[in-house]
């Protein structure tokens, strides 16, 4: 007697399955982007994994997601707009969380996440850190790399080694312009390094992106992207390498200050193979391969094949020139989305708990300032009003995380250890 056939699933079945997965995904999102829990939980039952059709339906219509925008600059950096601005365009445009990821500074954090307490948005403290990769490790010769770091509401632990790698990457810019303009100059096209530093303003580190302008201001062209084809691109006559971290180090910098970290961009790369292998050993966590015009031909099979999540994000920069991406371009699916904060609170949590234990080691009121450099705690106007540890550790604790993670975060050793140390202040 032969054997039976097995029936293959319904597609009926299979479609079910998937809008309840999307149920699921947007019901966690949802909760963890909004301060607020839920008034109606989704979930009258989480052990069986299914919701009712009411919100599976919900899920699958067109108003089911949850708009986050992980890449974008502010003229913290390269960028435009002042945080402030970026914020608010991103609430008219939808965005309910926003990553600023300036290059290789964080200072525009806390005006962000101050214009985004207003509009209810999240911030994701953010930064996309320059890094070389050379195979060999010669310093100053390489492939010019991003790297995207996201952190927690609390920010980075251990935040000072990173700002001091942050720091010597911004000084080296310095160099970098100036030997860039060393070229222009030798290539007869003369810019001022005053001009230069103008357009990027006060405590702002120079980068392409200003010379560029400062060429198209001068009349030697049209516009930025042909100072790039003309001079500044990669293999252009005015190009100059930095003295960038190696990619392996970063990565690790990134991971060790309790981040995600994400290739920005690698169809940019000359050698993305080769970058994302480094990469990938070096402990990479994700890689942008969603963009404003869909997918990149090629970068989603290498995600899958090196088991790197798979983001995007506009890098929406407020150029104002009809080819840019605006801000919440970038749509990325539910499922997605819950995969990266699956992914990312575990981490950011372990981060979380590690500020607060640095903290029992030398108790001051400066060291709050740092513990809280990324926002400001609610109710909070210096230790006045502080009786003991625990109400530093509540305060902490009610501005980093929403109610629902109040209740699920196991900070018992926390609390335990700084009731401990600090019995009172």
């Amino acid at each position: 007697m032969g054997s039976k056939k097995r029936a293959k699933p319904s597609r009926g079945k299979k479609k079910a399955r998937t809008c309840t997965d999307q149920a699921l995904a947007l019901d966690y999102v949802r909760a963890w982007a909004h301060p607020a829990p839920p008034p109606e939980p989704s979930m009258p039952d989480a052990g069986d994994g299914f919701l009712p059709p009411q919100a599976a339906r919900m899920a699958c219509s067109v108003g089911g997601n949850v708009l986050f925008e992980l890449h974008c600059h502010s003229n913290h950096s390269d960028g435009f707009m002042s945080p402030s601005a970026l914020v608010e365009r991103a609430h008219r445009n939808g965005v309910k969380v926003l990553a600023l990821t300036d290059h290789d500074t964080m200072a525009g954090i806390p005006e962000a996440m101050s214009a985004a307490h207003k509009f209810g948005m999240r911030i994701i403290p953010g930064v996309e850190i320059s890094a070389l990769h050379s195979p060999r490790e010669i310093p100053g010769v390489g492939d010019p790399v991003h790297i995207l770091a996201y952190y927690g509401m609390c920010g980075p632990s251990r935040f000072d080694e990173l700002d001091s790698m942050l720091l010597n990457i911004r000084d080296r810019r310095y160099l970098r312009a100036k030997n860039m303009l060393s070229k222009l100059n030798t290539l007869k096209v003369p810019i001022k390094w005053e001009h230069v530093t103008k357009i990027a303003g006060e405590g702002v580190a120079p980068g392409r992106l200003h010379i560029a302008r400062a060429l198209v201001e001068a009349g030697y062209v049209d516009n930025v992207r042909e100072a790039f084809n003309k001079y500044l691109g990669n293999d252009g006559p005015a190009y100059a390498t930095g003295s960038e971290p190696f990619i392996e180090t970063v990565v690790q910098m990134i991971s060790r200050t309790g981040g995600i970290s994400a290739l920005a961009h690698p169809w940019s790369l000359k050698h993305p193979v080769a970058v994302i292998r480094s990469l990938k050993s070096a402990g990479l966590d994700a890689m942008e391969v969603y963009r404003s015009d869909g997918k990149v031909d090629g970068f989603s099979e290498l995600a899958e094949q090196y088991g790197l999540l798979k983001l995007g994000g506009s890098d929406f920069h407020g150029k104002g020139t009809k080819d840019e991406s605006d801000v919440g371009a970038v749509k990325l699916a539910i499922t997605t989305l819950s995969s990266f904060l699956k992914m990312a609170r575990p981490i950011w949590c372990s981060a979380m708990k590690d500020i607060l234990l640095r903290f029992v080691e030398e108790p001051s009121t400066a060291n709050l300032g740092k513990m809280i450099k990324f926002g400001q705690l609610a109710n909070f106007d210096g230790f006045a009003p502080i009786d003991s540890a625990m109400d530093v550790v509540n305060l902490c604790l009610s501005s980093w995380l929403s109610y629902d993670e109040m209740e699920a975060v196991d900070l018992e050793e926390v609390r335990s250890k700084l009731a401990q140390s600090l019995p009172a202040m």
